[in-house]
């Protein structure tokens, strides 16, 4: 069982689409993502396709390993994170631009949060391309809210 978010955005579906294929684009937009790689055949790519392989380095540090399960141009993407079912990735165009919507297994529901921030980001990179994110050394993470003083 999956639970879906999604943001409609005024953007070209194909320009959404390019930012959730390309690997060099993921830290920017992806909260959980610093680096991206593809691995064997894939080496002088950037973008996922059909069974695609490659490795990502979360927030952590950590290097984990991927595998691309479903892949439909221009359309939408799955894969698998360390051997476990993770996020589905859908551009559904519309009259307006599109909708980008993240696929999350019921089990990482609270993974929820980091897809809203992702989405954000999509869009954001989506309307100004040219634009880096400035507020994290990767052009990923958004700043944290103001807080009071901590006890």
């Amino acid at each position: 069982m999956n639970i879906s978010v999604g943001r409609d955005m005024a953007v070209e579906p194909s320009v959404a689409w390019e930012l959730l294929v390309d690997t060099r684009r993921w830290p920017q937009w992806g909260p959980s993502v610093t680096e991206a790689e593809l691995t064997g055949v894939d080496l002088d790519a950037s973008r996922v396709r059909a069974g695609s392989t490659g490795r990502v380095r979360s927030a952590l540090g950590v290097w984990l390993p991927f595998s691309v399960t479903h892949f439909e141009p221009g359309h939408s993407w799955a894969w698998r994170v360390a051997g476990i079912p993770a996020t589905t990735h859908r551009v559904v165009p519309h009259e307006r631009g599109c909708r980008v919507e993240f696929g999350i297994p019921a089990l990482a529901a609270p993974y929820a949060m980091v897809c809203r921030a992702a989405l954000r980001r999509i869009e954001r990179l989506a309307l100004d391309p040219k634009t880096p994110s400035t507020d994290h050394p990767t052009g990923g993470a958004e700043p944290e809210p103001e807080r009071g003083p901590q006890r």
